[in-house]
């Protein structure tokens, strides 16, 4: 690791996780890696998801699909968003599932030779994002696509608010399975449940559930999850500012007294965006508030004169709460996972021990 600012994921957490939730799930578990594995690394949750029993992997593109295989993933792989009916011909032959949602895509499917393809439909239920809306253009999508030689293996919603609207979410489930029913096929994969539904929805209509965000201890219906992923920094400099001086572009903070100041290599070009102004993060054993505007590269935080160069500073983690995060930046802990930047090293480790190291530049600068 070149820069003193990293992620560690515990890899035995994020297991723990999932086999607590796959036991209260009772189905087979589609573990939804997307986004580079909500920016914890996706090849590495994956073998984690596997080891935990998930028995399907979910991403959201043709790329990230493609990705994961060519990683190493050769097991079951849904993508769970668009894909272009060119890129057909490359997922079918890497055994990559595609998800039909519009007759449109049905038609353009065919035309470029689907013939083998497995597929999943996706129902649109009530998110009015991507998905068929009726039963009707459901039927005609279904017979299309058996005509053309596709497998249909699947079918699948999305709640929109199962964390915070549960008779919303039943409603949509009532949709999806008068769906399912009136197709009268013999689906082997039947899925609607994100994360928080998979916890507190209790049906035996499906069997297959998909978590997410749960793996790394988010919810709201099973807070005693682990909590596996913390960002760390280390202060490498720290500097006396006199009463009266300013600190960071725009001169937007004033000492109100001397100061001590430590000084980070984080910025939001890692992800950690310029609202952190005011926050605060962890030091030894006390809080620091970040002082003056949050860089590109660099943040300061005003410490106590005892804290040393070479100090670790825990952006969040044990101490700092992903969720108090999230909230004072009137925010998801999804969005804060998924800005961390691809040049802020992961470390992931086992039993309290580094096992894996892995940079995203780096690793592209090695191959070059």
């Amino acid at each position: 690791m070149h820069r003193n600012t990293w992620m560690e994921i515990d890899l035995d957490a994020v297991e723990d996780n999932i086999r607590r939730i796959g036991s209260v799930c009772g189905k087979r578990m589609i573990a939804v890696v997307k986004a580079d594995g909500y920016g914890c690394g996706d090849i590495q949750i994956t073998e984690a998801a596997k080891r935990a029993g998930a028995a399907m992997m979910a991403v959201s593109s043709s790329d990230e699909a493609l990705i994961l295989r060519q990683k190493g993933y050769d097991g079951e792989l849904l993508i769970l968003g668009h894909t272009d009916a060119d890129d057909l011909d490359d997922l079918r032959r890497n055994n990559v599932t595609v998800p039909a949602y519009s007759l449109n895509w049905v038609r353009k499917a065919i035309e470029a030779g689907c013939k083998g393809l497995k597929v999943h439909l996706k129902i649109d239920t009530g998110m009015n994002r991507i998905g068929f809306r009726t039963i009707g253009e459901t039927q005609e999508a279904l017979t299309l696509l058996q005509e053309a030689g596709a497998k249909i293996e699947g079918i699948f919603t999305h709640f929109s608010c199962s964390d915070s609207d549960r008779e919303h979410t039943l409603e949509q489930f009532e949709r999806f399975r008068n769906v399912v029913q009136a197709l009268n096929y013999p689906f082997a994969w039947i899925h609607c449940a994100n994360s928080e539904a998979t916890l507190w929805m209790k049906e035996d209509f499906t069997n297959a559930c998909r978590i997410g965000i749960s793996m790394y201890g988010i919810s709201g219906s099973m807070p005693d999850l682990k909590q596996p992923v913390s960002l760390y920094s280390r202060i490498f400099l720290i500097k006396q500012v006199k009463k009266g001086e300013t600190i960071g572009y725009g001169a937007t903070y004033t000492a109100a007294e001397d100061e001590w100041i430590g000084t980070i290599p984080i910025g939001y070009a890692d992800g950690f965006v310029r609202k952190n102004q005011g926050r605060k993060v962890f030091v030894r054993d006390q809080e620091a508030e970040i002082v003056g505007r949050v860089c590109m590269d660099q943040t300061m935080i005003r410490v106590s004169p005892d804290i040393p160069e070479g100090t670790k500073v825990e952006i969040f983690g044990t101490h700092c709460s992903l969720f108090k995060m999230a909230e004072e930046l009137d925010t998801i802990t999804y969005e804060i996972l998924c800005l961390v930047s691809d040049r802020v090293t992961r470390i992931y480790k086992r039993s309290g021990t580094k096992v894996a190291e892995s940079n995203g530049r780096m690793n592209e600068a090695a191959c070059e």
